[in-house]
């Protein structure tokens, strides 16, 4: 797959063309042949830039690995095999650096989705519930993007919300000009674009989704916009308003838990995309003729895969045997060694592989808990709470602790539900705690066990291709 190294001085003018796919647009990688001037003129120009912008997030160094690798291995859940392919090895050792091209491909990909959805959002589409829909897709998608930038490359903002973010673009090039140098802007500003963009989505998609493109989980619905917004909000410490955004999903989403451990074995063992409301708020094609191969986030984690990626005793052991979570982990033996491999991404072995997991209805209901204990209001944060763990393990004894305790049950619930999804070094991150990675010895490429609350390495280093080209974007500290 070919990668695309540009920055965002460079990227407004190299996007002078629109992404554009044929019909069955989630199914192939997408060209960007068409001139800005024949562009984006219908709703079925909106659909095939749109679906471009997303075939352009499933990207290994995006979305469809290493924005969510990263998650877990710069964390305390993953570890590095000492039997290796040698990918990611700066990651499990916390040795990048400046010019380090996975971090310099996170950003500079997330920012041509990001001028993509600029495109489609700039078009002078008349109103129709099909616009209305593409469009909302489109504010989502830049608020994804800035959202994932401003976790890697800021300070959190319940850390420092005055802190350098990132640059926010939201026009395109035709309209910008070709050669702007945008500043960094406030953790705070960013958050606020995020907020906005979210907000803009929910309030114009229909609450019927139109027929343009198919109803499932690999296209952004109107509630999976208000799940996306509670993370914001959480992320932000703003937790009323990531109550009430995650209320909203579980009053009037529709979405459900698996009810018996059949079901949750089969919602992990399948590789389709659902139109059932099970589970998955939001994922990632990742089909036949469109995943990332041995590049991919499951072959990377996968015992049929490369199995690169273990799991820590430590991790293994915050699950009971009655957890049904506990079938997500298999032990097996690498090197001689006795070892966890993960068991989520499970189809590895087959043309049509995992989709792409980004939004679960379990982690809205965690963020609702959360939530909720924090405005101290415990019976319902405890509500929240019983209601995941013991669907996952149906012998737990109801939570009934308070105070710290709870939040601190809560926060290890989050642990074990989304672990190995991405999202667990961004909750060390917002709670702004030291952490120790689990020293797993022989087992183990190497290890870099302390990661304190001023290690440098917490953020992403800015690319030196966008210092260079940028004297406007200021370094993170210590590159």
């Amino acid at each position: 797959m070919k990668r695309r190294h540009v920055y965002i001085s460079i990227l407004l003018s190299s996007v002078m063309a629109v992404v554009s796919c044929g019909k069955d647009f989630l199914e192939e990688e997408p060209s960007i042949s068409v001139s800005v001037d024949k562009a984006i003129q219908t709703e079925g120009d909106m659909l095939e830039a749109l679906a471009g912008t997303y075939r352009v997030l499933n990207n290994y160094y995006l979305y469809g690995r290493n924005a969510l690798v990263w998650g877990d291995l710069l964390a305390d859940n993953v570890y590095i095999s000492s039997s290796t392919s040698g990918r990611l090895l700066p990651w499990n050792n916390y040795t990048y650096v400046g010019n380090n091209a996975e971090a310099g491909l996170l950003w500079s990909q997330n920012y041509y989705a990001i001028l993509q959805a600029n495109r489609i959002l700039a078009a002078g589409i008349a109103e129709t519930n099909n616009a209305s829909q593409l469009r909302g897709e489109a504010y989502a998608i830049r608020a994804f993007c800035y959202l994932n930038l401003v976790n890697w490359f800021a300070k959190p903002h319940t850390v420092n919300p005055a802190a350098d973010g990132v640059p926010v673009v939201t026009v395109p090039a035709n309209i910008s000009g070709a050669f702007v140098k945008p500043a960094r802007n406030t953790v705070a500003e960013v958050y606020t674009q995020i907020i906005a963009d979210l907000d803009k989505a929910f309030a114009i998609m229909p609450e019927t989704p139109p027929a343009i493109h198919a109803n499932n989980t690999n296209f952004i619905s109107k509630y999976a916009v208000k799940a996306l917004q509670a993370r914001a909000f959480l992320y932000k410490g703003d937790y009323e308003k990531a109550r009430d955004a995650a209320l909203l999903v579980v009053q009037k989403g529709g979405y459900n838990l698996a009810g018996t451990a059949a079901a949750f074995t089969s919602y992990w063992a399948s590789n389709v995309t659902r139109t059932d409301k099970l589970e998955t708020i939001f994922e990632l094609n990742n089909s036949a003729t469109a995943n990332n191969g041995v590049e991919g986030l499951d072959y990377m984690y996968a015992r049929t895969g490369l199995g690169d990626l273990l799991v820590t005793d430590d991790t293994y052991a915050l699950y009971s045997e009655t957890d049904r979570r506990k079938a997500l982990i298999v032990a097996g033996t690498r090197a001689g060694q006795q070892v966890n491999y993960v068991n989520k991404y499970q189809n590895t072995g087959v043309a049509d592989r995992d989709e792409i997991k980004l939004l679960r209805y379990a982690e809205v209901l965690l963020t609702l808990s959360e939530s909720y204990a924090r405005v101290n209001d415990e019976t319902n944060a405890r509500l929240y709470l019983n209601m995941l763990a013991k669907n996952r393990d149906p012998l737990l004894v109801d939570y009934t602790y308070a105070g710290p305790a709870l939040l601190d049950a809560i926060l290890r619930e989050r642990r074990k539900e989304l672990a190995f999804e991405g999202l667990r070094f961004f909750d060390l991150a917002r709670t702004n705690v030291n952490f120790t990675r689990q020293n797993m010895g022989a087992k183990a490429y190497s290890f870099y066990v302390d990661v304190k609350t001023t290690d440098f390495r917490r953020l992403m280093p800015i690319p030196e291709a966008e210092l260079s080209a940028n004297p406007n974007v200021k370094p993170n500290p210590g590159y």
